[in-house]
């Protein structure tokens, strides 16, 4: 893999990361949590994938595609849930994962 679309995804996907991660503390504050159910689960799972996925292509894993791929995935499933509410950390959750999500499925691509 080309050292600087790894630099770059890794990038994204730390980004990603410490915006599922506000998201979700964020989200937990909220008044009505029931509303909130889906998307801190997801921002959790997204969180948790990026992490891998951050450490699969640090160590260059031989799974780094396929963990990539995956982080892509659920970053995608994460950017519709959080992009379904209107507040600012929901929407900026949801753009870091859109990002995140194309950084990756470019970096696969490759």
């Amino acid at each position: 893999m080309e050292r600087t679309s790894v630099e770059e995804t890794l990038t994204s996907v730390i980004e990603c990361m410490r915006a599922c991660n506000h998201c979700f503390s964020k989200s937990l504050q909220e008044e009505d949590l029931h509303m909130f159910t889906e998307c801190i689960r997801l921002t959790r799972e997204c969180s948790d994938i990026c992490t891998l996925a951050l450490n699969a292509l640090e160590t260059d894993s031989a799974f780094s595609k396929p963990i990539v791929a995956l982080c892509a995935q659920v970053c995608d499933t994460c950017a519709v849930e959080c992009g379904r509410h209107l507040h600012d950390h929901c929407q900026a959750c949801a753009k870091a994962c859109e990002r995140c999500a194309e950084a990756c499925r470019t970096l696969v691509a490759a």
